[in-house]
């Protein structure tokens, strides 16, 4: 059994399938012409690296913030939150904000328009920590960039904090339409896809339960 299953996980478009169901949950919307602010939540850097080496490290997540960046110069009146703190658990890290504000800065984004959260070492957390910055008026819209199989579990942790956003999804790691049906022929990346699928699941299941979002599986 243990073996039919890792050659099912290994060689079908499972993780494939897995992983569009979250990242097909929030389509792309139209962005109005000005907005307040771009909340960006961390996981674009490799910590550990940056740490040990200087500088400062993208992993497989460099979307958030590199799509962020992108709409910042578009909406030069928007501030920019990124809210990631040390999520570690086995070992002290630094917080990603450290990595984030040399990313931006040395991008040339205008320090002043640039808000770092160092605190939040979870998606509620980064929900929290965000609105107490950003601090909402009515009728402003504030984008939410994170990855788009994130972007489930972020939006109801948001809705249960009261700050209302419009969620921007990037990073896509599934291709769309009957592509999605077709696996890679790397072995290893439909494995990841059904590690990552399995573990966003699991948090959302978590949350819920923990009264951390406003649904089981939030949607638009």
């Amino acid at each position: 059994m243990a073996l039919a299953l890792l050659a099912i996980c290994s060689f079908s478009p499972l993780g494939l399938v897995m992983t569009a169901a979250l990242e097909n949950r929030f389509p792309r919307p139209a962005i109005p012409e000005k907005i307040a602010g771009i909340v960006v939540l961390g996981g674009s850097f490799d910590t550990r690296i940056a740490r040990t080496r200087g500088g400062f490290e993208f992993n497989e997540a460099a979307d958030r913030v590199t799509e962020a960046l992108i709409l910042a110069r578009r909406h030069p009146e928007a501030k920019v939150i990124f809210s990631g703190g040390d999520a570690s658990i086995l070992a002290e890290d630094v917080p990603e904000t450290i990595s984030a504000k040399e990313f931006f800065t040395g991008a040339g984004l205008d320090p002043s328009r640039l808000v770092l959260d160092g605190k939040a070492r979870d998606t509620f957390e980064n929900a929290l920590y965000a609105k107490r910055l950003a601090d909402p008026k009515p009728g402003e819209t504030w984008l939410l960039v994170t990855s788009a199989f994130h972007m489930p579990r972020a939006v109801g942790c948001f809705r249960k904090a009261g700050f209302p956003v419009l969620p921007y999804p990037v990073d896509y790691r599934t291709p769309g339409g009957g592509e999605v049906f077709r696996p890679s022929n790397a072995t290893v990346r439909n494995l990841e896809k059904v590690h990552f699928a399995v573990r966003e699941y699991l948090g959302l299941l978590a949350y819920r339960l923990q009264g951390r979002t406003d649904a089981l599986f939030p949607g638009p």
